[in-house]
């Protein structure tokens, strides 16, 4: 049986904390903010889809971690979307930075660790955009290269601040997984690059669906009961325009994970 009503889907807050000089400016600036990308919500948008972004509750937080429990959006809501931002905080992985700037954001990694283990529990899918590859990743027990360039040298340029997401590499997708089944006769493909953290040592129960003709990993899918998908790419910049003949278009993911989502929302409700 059927619902019919949109599906709702979470999208996972990225956080603004307030610095200077901007702090500086005053008003709003000076408060901390959860914000997400529009081109995500757009990406996902229809009439037949909700986007619902998910806030973070941290120690500071009016409301306090006992009085709420993101088991509740888990049940409310049909499905997660992990954005991209921020760094992973080394520490979330057992590691010490290696340089000052790759701090991470640690309160946004436990939040959405929490997040993910939660739709996991209740069932509901999973879809992870470059940090939330790498989120599902570490907390699946892997772990991360702090800096692409630093740590793999040999590796090709997976970002570039001047051309941010017009930078393209090639991808190869993995023969016999579920990501090359949602494109026959494709084992290769462009995508965008906007990450200088990597997937490093797979986490528990994670297979690889995407590899850069330099090894790093482009893209996992967990082998549990479930659905739980990451990529390093972002198919929603690549949905404003085409940057490349050869590009690789998001909507077979975005449509499979969806339907894994009205899947689980019409069983539920049988």
């Amino acid at each position: 049986m059927s619902i019919d009503r949109p599906l709702l889907i979470g999208i996972s807050a990225r956080i603004y904390y307030p610095t200077r000089p901007v702090l500086d400016m005053g008003g709003i600036w000076t408060r901390t903010l959860h914000y997400l990308e529009q081109s995500v919500a757009h990406w996902l948008m229809s009439p037949k889809v909700l986007a619902v972004m998910i806030p973070a509750v941290d120690r500071d937080s009016v409301v306090q971690r006992s009085d709420l429990s993101l088991h509740g959006y888990a049940e409310a809501l049909d499905g997660l979307v992990l954005q991209g931002g921020n760094d992973i905080s080394p520490q979330a992985y057992g590691e010490v930075p290696i340089a000052p700037q790759w701090q991470g954001d640690a309160v946004r990694d436990r939040y959405e660790v929490e997040l993910l283990q939660r739709f996991m529990q209740a069932g509901k899918p999973v879809l992870g955009i470059c940090r939330g590859c790498q989120l599902i990743n570490v907390a699946l027990g892997g772990t991360l290269y702090q800096d692409i360039p630093t740590q793999r040298p040999d590796a090709l340029k997976h970002v570039d601040a001047e051309h941010y997401e017009r930078q393209l590499h090639e991808v190869e997708l993995v023969e016999g997984t579920t990501l090359a089944r949602l494109y026959p006769g494709r084992r290769q493909a462009m995508i965008n690059s906007i990450h200088h953290q990597g997937v490093k040592d797979l986490g528990r129960e994670l297979v690889v669906e995407a590899l850069a003709p330099d090894g790093m990993v482009e893209a996992i899918r967990w082998t549990g009961p479930g659905y739980v998908f990451g990529m390093q790419w972002h198919p929603e910049f690549l949905a404003l325009g085409a940057l490349h003949d050869e590009q690789l278009d998001g909507h077979p993911i975005l449509n499979h994970f969806l339907d894994a989502a009205r899947q689980v929302r019409d069983g539920h409700a049988r």
